[in-house]
């Protein structure tokens, strides 16, 4: 496996984004079409354009919200177990000063440099993209959605 960085940290979940997707936006597209040169069968592509429309929608929507809502839980509860084991102290207090993008930018962030990292994004207010350049050694997750 790949190491894991900035440049690479991105991750696809192929039978969704390069199977399901592209077949829902191709069928998508060949009902539109059909129902603007098909006169008298328009409002039944018309029908099955909408139909498509919100699969495809509610099929990235659930996805998406159910995985990471589930993921944002499990990513606090590690950043506060991995701080609380490094420093000593509760990570809640700053959790309070920063926002999620930051919390979960700071996942990627080592042992080492989590807690001045965690200090700088507070003091500084990095943004998730800063926080996430400003790691030496990146800490892979290779387990998120």
């Amino acid at each position: 496996m790949a190491i894991q960085n900035y440049k690479n940290h991105i991750r696809f979940y192929p039978p969704h984004h390069f199977v399901f997707y592209p077949l829902m936006m191709a069928l998508l597209a060949f009902s539109i079409y059909t129902a603007i040169n098909d006169e008298l069968n328009q409002k039944f592509w018309v029908f099955i354009s909408i139909i498509l429309f919100v699969i495809g929608w509610l099929a990235f929507m659930l996805r998406q919200h159910y995985a990471l809502v589930l993921q944002n839980r499990i990513v606090r509860g590690e950043l506060r177990y991995r701080y609380f084991v490094i420093t000593g102290t509760r990570f809640e207090p700053m959790e309070q000063l920063l926002n999620e993008g930051q919390i979960f930018a700071l996942r990627f962030a080592p042992d080492a440099e989590l807690p001045n990292l965690t200090q700088r994004a507070v003091a500084e207010k990095l943004s998730a993209d800063a926080i996430k350049k400003a790691i030496v050694n990146w800490f892979p997750d290779h387990q998120r959605v």
